[in-house]
């Protein structure tokens, strides 16, 4: 086995390529020109993404997957027919591409990098294959590493908001004509996706600490927003995501650090240091803060200096704390001030994080990751935001609507949730979503909802995710602020919501629109 990943022309196979953190790094792996394959269960825009790119994927997690990487294999239209059943049929360019391949010595030459994420398990059919066969075998983090090592890197790290401030980062980059490269952990419009390939010198990266790999990363500069438990199914305590941070900040040439955070503060001992509150004695700080319903406006300090007027389009304190991480980037990297206020003014954020989907029979229907206590708490205050400037006084609700995300966490933050909620109006709660974790029987969407019901006077349950949908058809109302949260397959259910609610929008038969 490698010691370490080869970037310079030997094969990567991902087990899982659909994943947002893996599909984002075969992404720039294939643009980098390298051979990229993968695996995964169904077709998605992500997949179609890297299709476009040249990845073949591989319709299944099949031992036979690998088969065409052997030296002796058949033609690849032989190979791939048992490996795609039920896949689309290949087309004829790409036979013809991947025979090429194989008759050039090209794939088949040698073994394939095999690439894992923690959510495959040890018992995956491809993964043994893999392991049989020789293959060196490395997880994502161990791509991101590498790639970090080849870039002047910025790898944002945090237990909330890193895919955020990781894709300002990035967009700022972009827009200072920087030409970046960027992995992130969520969909960004400005550039098309999770990843972006440039020319330049700069990576900027996000980083990720649920499974500890963070303390593999080491990166020119390091940006930590802020320190919870997030992953009690990794982790025992605090003490214990404490001690990845401390590693990550360790391995970082110069940290940025959040001490609004306590946990930061005290912990990492940041070499700069951003906080909201004027009087902390940060590095970068704020005053003369306006919350809107349309974003936020702040007046930026630098070590005592005025800096200028800093405008987010993105709503409530935590993404303006987000946005002054990126001004403490872009200062480190020589930017000046005018440049960085003009690029965070025009951010529109990352899908999944508060992202308006629509808006439909008089009701705003948002879509937003938050699966944490914390997150909570601030995506509901910033949905309050613009519920007291919704246009029809007398329906200014916010109805939250959750999945809560793994029984692990689900248990050891239970009694945090309950009390998370208080800018809701209506809470609609669902069963949790396991995200592959065994049920230990100890805890179900009921006893969530019972448990809210004492902290909240509106609370509703309903098990599955096509009862959700029937209540939220029954209880909406025009002037509604409609908020998904969750990290599972809750969002799921929104384009159809907002078909049914179009259909009384546009006076459609009551029949039509109860088929939605």
């Amino acid at each position: 086995m490698l010691n370490s990943v080869d970037f310079t022309g030997r094969p990567f196979h991902f087990i899982g390529v659909g994943g947002i953190g893996m599909s984002a790094l075969a992404y720039v792996l294939a643009k980098r020109k390298l051979p990229v394959s993968g695996s995964d269960l169904r077709l998605s825009h992500i997949t179609q993404r890297l299709q476009e790119e040249g990845v073949h994927i591989f319709w299944n997690q099949d031992p036979s997957n690998l088969e065409f990487f052997k030296p002796d294999s058949s033609p690849a239209n032989e190979v791939l027919s048992a490996a795609t059943v039920g896949a689309p049929p290949l087309s004829e360019p790409e036979v013809s591409r991947l025979n090429r391949l194989l008759s050039d010595g090209g794939w088949t030459s040698t073994l394939p990098q095999v690439i894992c994420s923690t959510a495959i398990h040890p018992a995956n059919a491809e993964y043994q294959a893999a392991r049989e066969l020789g293959c060196p075998i490395f997880h994502r983090s161990d791509v991101l590493a590498g790639l970090i090592q080849e870039y002047r890197s910025i790898a944002v790290a945090g237990t909330h908001g890193k895919t955020t401030t990781s894709s300002l980062i990035g967009y700022l980059l972009l827009q200072a004509e920087l030409d970046p490269t960027i992995v992130v952990g969520g969909e960004v419009n400005a550039w098309g996706g999770n990843a972006r390939w440039g020319w330049g010198d700069f990576l900027v990266a996000e980083a990720d600490e649920s499974d500890g790999s963070l303390v593999k990363l080491a990166a020119e500069v390091g940006v930590v927003t802020n320190i919870e438990l997030d992953h009690p199914d990794h982790y025992h305590d605090l003490d214990e995501v404490v001690d990845t941070f401390k590693t990550f900040a360790q391995r970082c040439q110069t940290l940025i650090g959040c001490i609004d955070c306590p946990t930061v503060r005290d912990a990492l001992n940041p070499a700069i240091t951003y906080s909201l509150d004027i009087h902390s004695g940060a590095d970068y700080t704020v005053d003369c803060i306006t919350y809107r319903p349309d974003g936020t406006t702040a007046r930026v300090w630098e070590r005592g200096v005025i800096l200028g007027r800093l405008d987010v389009r993105l709503l409530g304190r935590h993404n303006l704390s987000n946005a002054l991480a990126a001004v403490a980037v872009g200062r480190l990297l020589k930017l000046d001030f005018a440049t960085i206020a003009r690029a965070i003014a025009t951010f529109e954020g990352a899908r999944r994080r508060f992202e308006h989907r629509g808006e439909y029979n008089g009701i705003l229907f948002i879509d937003d990751y938050a699966h944490h206590p914390s997150e909570i708490r601030a995506t509901l205050a910033a949905a309050r935001l613009q519920a007291k400037a919704w246009r029809n006084p007398l329906r200014r609700r916010v109805v939250a609507v959750f999945q809560p995300h793994r029984y692990s966490r689900t248990e050891a933050f239970l009694s945090e949730f309950a009390t998370s909620f208080d800018d809701a109006d209506v809470v609609v709660l669902t069963d949790i979503y396991s995200a592959g974790e065994t049920n230990p029987g100890t805890v179900n969407g009921q006893q969530v909802a019972d448990l809210f019901a004492t902290h909240h006077p509106r609370v509703y349950y309903q098990p599955s995710l096509k009862s959700v949908s029937q209540e939220l058809t029954e209880i909406l109302m025009p002037g509604d602020i409609a908020l998904f949260l969750g990290a599972g397959n809750l969002n799921q259910l929104i384009p159809e919501l907002m078909a049914f609610y179009q259909c009384l929008e546009q006076g459609a038969s009551q029949g039509l629109c109860n088929q939605a």
